[in-house]
């Protein structure tokens, strides 16, 4: 089996771990068993750093790095991987577009691949971060250019991309202008000075201050 199969199947035994720690279903008794199974062969050197960076705990952290790890010891997912394996997720759309936005997100240093470093300290925000932290975030996903800024075109952008990605799972069946009406009404109210951008601080007082937008990027939190 080649390295990128069986770095694929572990990151998909990853998101079973994660799924498992956030429902609650993994307790430390199968935690403890899971960890006498297998031994982890190549143990980052900043573990310690990371539990006091982020909000998991040492045996979630092991946990998770074995299945990152554990057969992929370069330690990185590039991006074509990380598409492929987010589109089994959604296999009723197109979920490249928006994982490519995703895989960015986490590929903070922008160097074209996502470590276990990477990808925790996201998830760790993702999970258990703050609303002001988790808004930060997505602020920087929405950010495509990376300038500081959302403009119009990249939350369309966005916003096709996750349209596109859930596909015929959208009822009633969206018409093409749809997308691009909420763009509209969205960024009405984010833009508070009309300048044609939305800054961080708009952003974040536009959605911490208005209910409906809250409630949509709840739904937007459940494609991550």
């Amino acid at each position: 089996m080649s390295c990128r199969k069986r770095c694929k199947r572990e990151i998909l035994k990853f998101a079973q771990y994660l799924f498992r720690l956030i429902t609650g279903t993994l307790n430390t008794d199968s935690v403890e068993d899971e960890l006498e199974l297998s031994t982890v062969r190549h143990r980052p050197e900043g573990l310690e750093q990371l539990e006091a960076q982020t909000r998991f705990s040492r045996k979630e952290l092991q946990i998770l790095y074995r299945g990152f790890k554990n057969e992929c010891p370069s330690g990185v997912v590039n991006e074509e991987t990380f598409k492929d394996i987010y589109s089994q997720f959604f296999p009723q759309g197109d979920a490249s577009t928006y994982a490519h936005f995703l895989f960015n997100a986490f590929d903070t240093d922008h160097n074209g691949s996502v470590s276990f470093e990477d990808f925790v300290m996201g998830l760790s925000i993702l999970l258990r971060g703050t609303v002001q932290e988790k808004l930060i975030w997505a602020f920087n996903l929405y950010d495509i250019n990376k300038d500081g800024y959302i403009s119009k075109e990249e939350m369309l952008d966005i916003m096709k991309a996750i349209y596109d990605m859930m596909g015929k799972c959208t009822y009633p069946v969206l018409k093409e202008e749809t997308p691009r009406q909420h763009v509209e009404v969205f960024f009405q109210k984010m833009d508070k000075n009309k300048d044609g951008v939305v800054t961080i601080d708009e952003f974040i007082d536009s959605c911490q201050n208005d209910e409906n937008i809250m409630r949509s990027m709840h739904l937007f939190e459940n494609v991550l």
